[in-house]
């Protein structure tokens, strides 16, 4: 019994190093140029069996498990910071990229790695449908924080968050193929169309009722809505997998509808998303960094064979297949380079690489370490590069946000207001007008101004100013009608872009 107690006091203990060294290496991302997610990786193969052999973890079930649980989480939390006014405007090319450009992408590398790997024609292209789609938790993860483009940004977001069940259905595909006698092509092809119709239906759905009840159901503390909104990711993947759909596609699409709906709790949800989905990023990183064996990725024959196929994903696959998807669509040739240029492979390529493990595959450990090998050049090499590139490409958009946040200091669950935090830029209308002859509804009532990090509390002569945050005390029926009045901008009340 002792023993048992000081073995889970041990594994607690190691929990909690590699926690802290997990988040105090996010420290040196940005100074190294480096993504987080390469040296969360490191951080897992370090104290992995084949570095300080401290954790001995070679279980692919749990790994699977542990990153599509994650893959929820981080896709969840990357779909409710999605703009739905800058998505919809890229959704037609951002899904042909997501379908098409993923089959053009996994085509390309199969024909290739077929003779650099010298495996058969079917594990050539299993290869190539694992590391054929962008990842959303490596694009979310670089994107965030970054200035690039409204446009570019938004593209690559609904790609990633789009592209899974395009990868999933031909991964499945092929592991069927290399292990069941026979498989209908007419049904896979249905099948397909059958996961991202009824995983965009499923999506909706839950996210129209998760919203809806997020709203109105009144909770006793206001830490429960975060975990209510958690709640519906999960029923909606689970839900979407049961009917055979694409769960990933409906966390996505639940995401979005939610995090665009007029939402009471919407900070505190967003703020509890952000942290739980570098938690997520952490423990599916690190987790898949002890499943590695460095000692069988980093030799050489599977060294050069993984530089050769990475080499041809960045500078040929990927390429032909962005400027081909795009044909129709009005992107310029410097938007083509860098959308080109940014699709990062990450932790669903490794999850997906895991699946031929579990099936039996022949091949299956040459597969994963392959693959793996290509996510960490990908993410060393165009990770480290996308603002640099971005920049001398003059793709940074240097426009200033102009949110509405919800403090919500006071319990919805107890009273009927709220207070908004509101950032004056330049071009809104108010700027220059004086509180008194500002046309705010009743029972909504500017309170406190920062200015030039002093605070300042007003009176009916305070004239608006750029740069000001206004905190707004506001009832939740005249909630949106406060927040249309200040987003309002000079020559027209068109709302300015978040």
């Amino acid at each position: 019994m002792i023993q048992e107690v000081l073995q889970s006091n041990q594994n607690i203990f190691l929990i909690a190093l590699l926690l802290v060294s997990s988040v105090l290496v996010t420290k040196f991302s940005s100074r190294l140029g480096v993504p987080s997610l390469v040296l969360f990786i490191m951080v897992g193969m370090s104290v992995g069996s084949d570095g300080l052999n401290i954790i001995y973890f070679n279980n692919a079930e749990l790994a699977q498990l542990i990153g599509v649980m994650s893959l929820v989480i981080i896709l969840f939390e990357g779909g409710m910071q999605t703009k739905w006014g800058a998505m919809k405007k890229v959704l037609a090319p951002s899904i042909t990229l997501a379908t098409l450009g993923v089959l053009l992408t996994s085509s390309m590398v199969a024909l290739l790695a077929k003779f650099i790997l010298d495996v058969s024609w079917l594990e050539a292209f299993l290869v190539g449908s694992i590391v054929g789609s962008t990842d959303a938790a490596a694009v979310f993860a670089v994107l965030k924080g970054k200035n690039i483009r409204n446009k570019l940004g938004a593209t690559l977001e609904a790609e990633s968050g789009t592209n899974d069940p395009m990868a999933v259905f031909l991964t499945i595909t092929f592991i069927q193929l290399l292990t069941e006698d026979s498989s209908s092509i007419l049904g896979t092809i249905m099948l397909f169309f059958w996961q991202m119709g009824a995983g965009a239906i499923v999506g909706l759905l839950l996210g129209y009722i998760s919203s809806f009840s997020l709203n109105r159901i009144n909770l006793d503390s206001s830490g429960l809505y975060p975990l209510f909104a958690i709640a519906f990711a999960l029923l909606s993947y689970s839900i979407s997998s049961l009917v055979q759909a694409s769960g990933l596609l409906a966390v996505y699409i639940t995401a979005v509808v939610i995090g665009n709906s007029e939402l009471a709790y919407r900070y505190s949800i967003l703020r509890f998303n952000e942290g739980f989905g570098w938690m997520a990023q952490i423990l599916m990183f690190v987790i898949l960094g002890l499943f590695v064996f460095p000692s069988e990725v980093f030799t050489a024959d599977i060294m050069w064979k993984g530089i050769l196929i990475s080499l041809i994903l960045m500078f040929l696959a990927r390429p032909i297949a962005v400027y081909l998807s795009l044909v129709f669509f009005r992107y310029t040739n410097k938007e083509k380079v860098l959308l080109s240029w940014s699709g990062l492979r990450g932790a669903v390529p490794i999850v997906l690489s895991i699946f031929p493990m579990l099936a039996g595959v022949e091949n299956s450990q040459l597969i994963f370490n392959i693959v793996f090998f290509i996510v960490l050049t990908s993410a060393l090499i165009q990770g480290s590069t996308i603002t640099w590139l971005a920049e001398k490409l003059s793709l940074v958009s240097d426009k200033l946000s102009n949110p509405v946040h919800s403090l919500e200091l006071i319990s919805i669950g107890k009273a009927n207001v709220e207070i908004i935090e509101f950032d004056v830029s330049e071009n809104n209308r108010i700027v220059g007008e004086k509180l008194e002859n500002m046309d705010l509804p009743d029972k909504a009532l500017i309170n406190a101004i920062i200015r030039d990090g002093d605070i300042i509390t007003p009176y009916g002569q305070t004239a608006i100013q750029a740069g000001d945050t206004l905190y707004v005390t506001v009832s939740r029926r005249v909630k949106k009608q406060v927040q249309e009045l200040l987003k309002e901008v000079n020559g027209s009340a068109e709302e300015v872009i978040e």
